[in-house]
């Protein structure tokens, strides 16, 4: 099906392949990229934008050599099929298969294992640094996108490897987007640098007097040598301040161009930036009409690009925090909102399009994000500042310092928390909990379901002291009628009893307690069921109660057993001697694959059918 990609087994296939070859192999790159994606949902569109990139830097470096950092790795679609897992595609992100993102013990071409943004520079700075001092030849190349490069990482290593004179290549891959599209100032830079009106109106008007080929041939030559001259006197300005040779703007679509730059580019020492303009989806009619849905569209019918839905039985958790966003921003002029470029994703687009003026997308900078709303908070408003879970590792320092140490109300609402599914290990947020359980004047809950969640958004835009946290999962709530249910605050620091039993209790947080009722439900007046909402502060009334009552608790949760309610409620129970056993079931010590979420649960015991035998185990022991 494939005539040149069936025959390519590793980079080094490609040595001998000639200019029109290479352009035929890319666009079976982006066929076969679109049926595999078809199958297995990816990220397509940034994937889709970068083939040429990908295929000049294995045409000219000496992979695995020399080592390619791709940052995020959203991008590195192509890379992956060219580097000896071309069958292998066809798994990737699934159980057992290969993971969506570079990973090195996948490939000795992966150089260094990516997921989150901005990581890029800093570690290809380090190969290059590891190479010199080892006294070794290898080159080092990070390619990043313009919406990574907001990221403040991305500068540190810039500075960092502009000072030290490092032999580093940055292909800076300037598409336009990121996952939604790219808000701020380097982002209008780079745009207004690439669309000069003088430049462009210029072009038109002698455009539309040739209508001979071969004078437009030529004038096409000459505008681009004028174009890169001008966006070079503009454009490279931020680049060489932080000490790196500017080099482009190139077509990164266009292989004869990327080649030619990274031949003459690849032997030049020093910091240098090769800045590439491309089309995020490019080759693919729907991906480049909708990058922003095609970043990651599901299934899809490869022919048509008509999407398949999922079941759809309830409503998703982010469009329930953006419906209830509006709703207190309806009553509350305090209330805004802040994404560090997730607005889409964590369902804040809607507060986006009615409350313009309060809502706040600040790139792909989370640490930003969270000082940002602490100022905000201190100015006396009211931010809600949403950011996947994962990603809030990174402005944990922000969270502390910032919010916490100064009793600000901040209210932080985590997005994708729990287990992820196919993207993996970078991106499942279970260590919420037990990472924010520690720090003092913090609120940390986690709704059941989706009146669970709107009643503790109520409730923190109440609270007036410290950070309030909300996690919770990625996808589809349990379907409850939430739109009209009261918006009764839940009293912070209270759990629930949701039902009675006479040996075993189990106590959760978040969706998981539905699938604890599923699984009580098998053994009547033997199994008592709590909600306890908050991780801090702990309800250790109604946990005395149970302790009293019960034989054997169990906790559930979604995040890491080491940290989080197990270790609450084991410790509060731990000064009563004689009182019941304690077990727990969440996520074990180890980093979890890619899988489905429902077979990410099922692996760490937290479907009802797991929950369920270890309650007859515990039954059994009783006899």
């Amino acid at each position: 099906m494939y005539p040149l990609l069936d025959k390519i087994d590793s980079p080094a296939d490609l040595k001998g392949l000639s200019e029109a070859q290479l352009r035929q192999l890319c666009e079976e790159l982006r066929d076969y990229m679109v049926r595999c994606c078809a199958v297995n949902p990816g990220h397509l569109a940034s994937s889709l934008g970068a083939v040429e990139i990908i295929v000049g830097l294995h045409r000219v470096f000496h992979t695995p050599e020399d080592r390619i950092v791709f940052d995020v790795g959203h991008q590195a679609y192509a890379h992956k099929i060219l580097t000896g897992r071309r069958e292998a595609f066809k798994t990737f992100r699934t159980e057992g298969g290969i993971s969506g993102f570079p990973r090195p013990d996948e490939s000795p071409y992966d150089a260094f294992a990516t997921g989150h943004s901005s990581t890029s520079i800093s570690a290809a700075l380090g190969f290059a640094e590891a190479a010199r001092l080892q006294g070794e030849g290898r080159k080092a190349v990070a390619v990043i996108g313009d919406g990574a490069l907001t990221g403040g990482l991305a500068f540190e290593g810039m500075n960092n490897a502009g000072a030290s004179k490092a032999d580093l290549l940055v292909i800076l891959n300037d598409n336009n987007q990121s996952i939604d599209r790219n808000l701020g100032g380097i982002h209008e830079h780079l745009l207004r640098i690439t669309t000069n009106r003088h430049y462009n109106r210029f072009k038109q008007r002698v455009w539309d007097f040739l209508g001979e080929r071969r004078l437009r041939g030529w004038l096409q030559r000459w505008l681009r040598s004028l174009k890169a001259w001008m966006v070079k006197r503009s454009g490279g300005d931020i680049f060489e301040a932080l000490g790196f040779r500017y080099f482009g703007p190139i077509d990164g679509n266009d292989l004869e161009q990327v080649v030619t730059a990274l031949t003459r580019l690849r032997d030049l020492h020093g910091p240098r930036v090769l800045h590439c303009i491309t089309t995020k989806g490019k080759g693919y009619a729907p991906a480049e009409a909708d990058p922003v849905t095609w970043h990651a569209p599901g299934r899809f019918d490869p022919d048509t690009g008509a999407r398949i839905a999922g079941p759809h039985a309830a409503d998703r958790y982010q469009d329930v925090f953006g419906a209830v966003l509006c709703e207190l921003a309806e009553k509350d002029p305090r209330v805004v909102g802040i994404t560090p470029a997730m607005a889409s994703g964590c369902g804040m687009n809607r507060f986006a399009e009615r409350f313009p003026e309060r809502f706040f997308d600040v790139g792909i900078e989370e640490e930003h994000a969270v000082t940002f709303s602490a100022g905000l908070a201190a100015g006396g408003l009211r931010p809600f500042c949403n950011i996947y879970s994962s990603f809030s590792q990174r402005a944990y320092d922000c969270i502390i310092h910032d919010v916490a140490l100064q009793r600000l109300p901040v209210v932080l609402c985590f997005d994708r928390a729990g287990l992820v599914g196919e993207d993996g290990a970078t991106h499942h947020g279970v260590f919420d909990l037990a990472a924010y359980r520690s720090v003092p004047d913090t609120i940390v809950c986690a709704p059941r379901d989706e009146t669970a969640l709107a009643r503790l958004m109520h409730t923190a835009l109440a609270h007036d002291r410290g950070p309030f946290i909300i996690r919770y999962p990625r996808g589809t709530g349990e379907g409850v009628p939430w739109q009209d249910a009261p918006r009764t605050p839940w009293p912070v620091g209270q759990g629930e009893t949701l039902l009675e039993g006479d040996t075993v209790a189990l106590i959760g947080l978040g969706p998981v307690v539905n699938r604890a009722l599923e699984a009580a439900a098998r053994f009547p007046g033997r199994v008592g069921v709590y909600d306890f909402c908050y991780l801090k502060p702990l309800d250790e009334a109604l946990l005395n109660t149970i302790a009293q009552r019960y034989r054997h608790i169990i906790t559930l949760e979604d995040g890491t057993l080491k940290g989080g309610l197990f270790g609450a409620v084991s410790e509060a129970l731990a000064p009563c001697p004689g009182g019941p056993s304690v077990e727990g079931l969440g996520i074990p010590d180890r980093f979890i694959g890619q899988a489905r979420q429902t077979e990410q649960r099922t692996a760490c015991g937290l479907d009802s059918d797991s929950i369920s035998k270890n309650i007859e185990k515990v039954l059994q022991s009783c006899k």
